[in-house]
């Protein structure tokens, strides 16, 4: 987890609680299958409590965990992007206490306030990038044959 990807740290206060009016809280217990890569990525969370897990499907093998996400963290990106199916899969690592939107009524939101709609595609895209980035390390160190040799 990084500074720039929390809810708390990414948006403004403002649009923090535009965000959260929308919000409803839920909660899950630990081995909760949170969604699956190639699914319609249909609502988002943000967690309050507990651990969640994002993996990959590697054919033949079980799924790799490729990041771990805590306290403040966005679970899913790909409810922002057409054809909005998830890339990865999530699964909960302890109980977990969480905020959850409906994808679809935050996108409206999102149209409707272009200021609002930019703060939300910024952290968004910090997410993206950020998890990108923890894929290809891991990956690396899962895969390659001589890890990811300290990439930074």
């Amino acid at each position: 987890m990084t500074s720039a990807t929390t809810m708390a740290t990414a948006l403004e206060p403002e649009h923090r609680e535009r965000l959260m009016r929308l919000a409803r809280g839920v909660a899950f217990e630990a081995g909760t299958r949170l969604f699956d890569e190639g699914r319609r990525a249909d609502r988002f969370w943000v967690i309050r409590t507990g651990t969640v897990a994002l993996d990959l499907h590697v054919p033949g093998r079980r799924p790799a965990v490729v990041e771990t996400l805590g306290h403040g963290e966005l679970i899913g990106w790909s409810w922002h992007f057409p054809p909005y199916i998830w890339h990865l899969g999530a699964e909960t690592t302890s109980p977990v206490r969480a905020w959850e939107c409906d994808a679809e009524a935050v996108r409206s939101m999102c149209a409707q306030d272009a200021e609002f709609g930019r703060a939300v595609a910024v952290w968004v895209g910090r997410v993206v990038a950020q998890r990108l980035h923890s894929s290809r390390i891991r990956l690396l160190d899962l895969y390659a044959p001589y890890g990811s040799g300290g990439l930074p």
